[in-house]
C-alpha cells in the first residue's frame, strides 16, 4: 500500500507542468522524507527546487538530511537566505554537522551564516572533534533534569522543550553538568507527580567519552538495546547524546568500508553511480597491482620446479584447483573472524581458541575434499592412485594452512590497530597461493623423486 501511494518522478513532473501545486503538496505530505529524497535524486535543478519549496518546514529539513551532497549543494545555491535559515532551524545539530562536513568551504560559510550565534558555536564545537569519534556524531540537544525536581516539574519541562529535542524517551539527570543518573519517560508517566527525581532515577548509567571511536559507541548502543547513549567529556560533564539512528548509520558506513577493503578496493563515501570512472579506477588499481605483482612469487616457485613439470606436465593442471580451494577456505575463515571481531564476539585473547577450532574444522573438511577429489581423479582417468594420494596430501595441507592464515591475520591486524578487513580475501588468497604451490611441489617431488 505504501509503495502504491508513492509518487514517481514522472508523476511529479507532470503535476508541476500542469500547475497542480496544491495537489502535489498534499501528495508529498503523505510520503516519508527519505522516499522524497530518493525520488528527487535524478531531478534537474529547477523542478528540484520547486518541489522542495512545496514541502512543509519540518518535512523539508528532514528531506534535506537524506539527500546526497550534490542535491544539497544545488538547493543551497538556489534557496534564499530566509529559506535556508528556516531549513537550518528545523535540522538537528548532528545532522547539520554531517551536512557541513561534506560541503565545500564557500557553501559551509553560507550555511553557518544562516544559523544564530549560539547554534554556530555548538556546530563549531562539534566540528573540532576528531573524525570518527563519538563527539563528531553526537547531538547536543537532550533533556537534562535536576535530581531535586518533582515528576510534575519534569513532565512540564519535557512539554516545554521536547519539540526541539531529537529524543525525549530518555532524560538525563545532571548536577553541575555532571551526569549522575537517567530516567525514562515511561517512569515519569507511571509515577506519582509529587515524587522526586532522585528517588526514581537509575544511577547505573552507561556512557561514552567524546573521543571514543564511533563504531564502539554504535556497538554499545546495539549491545544494550539503547535508544540513546550519553556522551561525556574528560571531566565527566555531559555534552551530548548519540541516538540509535546515528548508530545505525555508523554501522552501515563501517560495514560498507569493510566490504570494500575485503574486495580489494579503497572505501568511497559516494554511491556507485555517483563515483566517476576515474575514482573507481583509483580505488581498485592499487590492490590489483599489488596482487598481480605478488603473483610473481608464485611464478618464481613454479619456475624452480620447471624440470618436474617437463617430466610430468599433468601436474600443472591441478594447481588452479588447489589454489582455488585454498583461497576459498581462507576466505571462509577470515569472513567469520572479521564478523566476530566487528560485533565483539571474538577478541585477540581468543586467538589460540580460534586457531584450535579452525584446525579441527580444517581436518574434517580437508579429508573429505581429499577423498572426493582422489576418487574424481581416478574415475576421470586423470592419474593413478599415487597422483591421487599426492593431490590429497597437498589438499589437506592447503586447507589447514588456509584456515589458520585466514583466522590469524585479521586478529593480528586488529591487535596492532589495523582494520581486520585489510587482511581479507585478496591478501589471504595470495599468501595461500604461495603456500599451496610450495607444498604441492615439495610433496610431488618427494613422491615421484623429481
Amino acid at each position: 500500500m505504501e509503495e502504491e501511494q508513492m509518487l514517481t518522478k514522472e508523476q511529479i513532473l507532470d503535476m508541476l507542468d500542469a500547475g497542480q501545486y496544491k495537489e502535489l503538496k498534499e501528495e508529498l505530505g503523505n510520503m516519508y522524507p527519505v522516499d522524497i529524497a530518493e525520488t528527487l535524486e535524478d531531478f534537474e535543478q529547477k523542478p528540484l527546487v520547486m518541489v522542495f519549496r512545496l514541502l512543509a518546514k519540518e518535512e523539508a529539513a528532514e528531506t534535506f538530511t537524506y539527500m546526497n551532497s550534490d542535491m544539497r549543494e544545488v538547493l543551497i545555491g538556489a534557496l534564499t537566505d530566509s529559506e535556508l535559515e528556516e531549513v537550518m532551524e528545523e535540522m538537528y545539530l548532528d545532522d547539520t554537522v554531517d551536512v557541513l562536513e561534506e560541503m565545500p568551504a564557500n557553501v559551509v560559510d553560507r550555511l553557518l551564516m544562516a544559523t544564530d550565534e549560539e547554534t554556530r558555536a555548538q556546530i563549531n564545537q562539534l566540528l573540532q572533534y576528531p573524525e570518527d569519534s563519538a563527539g563528531s556524531i553526537m547531538n547536543v540537544e537532550y533533556i537534562a533534569l535536576r535530581k531535586e525536581m518533582t515528576v510534575e516539574e519534569s513532565i512540564l519541562k519535557i512539554r516545554q522543550v521536547g519539540l526541539n529535542r531529537e529524543t525525549i524517551y530518555t532524560c538525563y539527570v545532571t548536577e553541575k553538568r555532571k551526569l549522575i543518573g537517567r530516567v525514562d519517560v515511561k517512569e515519569l508517566l507511571t509515577t506519582g507527580e509529587s515524587r522526586i527525581i532522585e528517588e526514581i532515577m537509575d544511577t547505573n548509567v552507561l556512557y561514552a567519552h567524546t573521543t571514543d571511536d564511533q563504531e564502539d559507541v554504535a556497538m554499545m548502543i546495539n549491545k544494550y538495546g539503547l535508544i540513546a547513549l550519553p556522551i561525556v567529556d574528560h571531566e565527566m560533564c555531559m555534552v551530548g547524546i548519540v541516538t540509535v539512528d546515528d548508530a545505525m548509520l555508523v554501522m552501515q558506513e563501517e560495514t560498507t568500508e569493510d566490504i570494500s577493503i575485503m574486495a580489494g578496493m579503497s572505501p568511497s563515501e559516494e554511491t556507485y553511480f555517483g563515483t566517476s570512472v576515474v575514482e573507481h579506477v583509483k580505488s581498485r588499481l592499487p590492490w590489483l597491482l599489488f596482487l598481480m605483482l605478488s603473483a610473481t612469487v608464485t611464478q618464481m616457485i613454479m619456475n624452480s620446479y620447471e624440470s618436474a613439470l617437463v617430466v610430468m606436465p599433468q601436474l600443472a593442471g591441478f594447481i588452479p584447483m588447489l589454489t582455488g580451494t585454498g583461497g576459498n577456505c581462507g576466505s571462509q575463515s577470515s569472513t567469520l573472524v572479521i564478523r566476530g571481531l566487528s560485533v565483539g564476539e571474538i577478541e585477540f585473547r581468543d586467538l589460540f581458541k580460534v586457531i584450535f577450532k579452525e584446525v579441527r574444522v580444517a581436518a574434517v573438511v580437508s579429508v573429505i575434499l581429499a577423498v572426493v577429489n582422489g576418487i574424481r581423479i581416478i574415475v576421470m582417468g586423470q592419474g593413478d592412485a599415487l597422483i591421487a594420494l599426492s593431490i590429497g596430501g597437498t589438499m589437506i595441507c592447503t586447507v589447514l594452512i588456509a584456515k589458520v592464515v585466514g583466522c590469524t591475520l585479521p586478529m593480528l591486524a586488529s591487535k596492532i590497530g589495523l582494520d581486520p578487513a585489510i587482511m581479507a580475501t585478496p591478501l589471504i588468497s595470495t599468501l595461500v597461493d604461495i603456500s599451496t604451490v610450495t607444498v604441492y611441489f615439495m610433496i610431488v617431488s618427494q613422491v615421484f623423486h623429481l
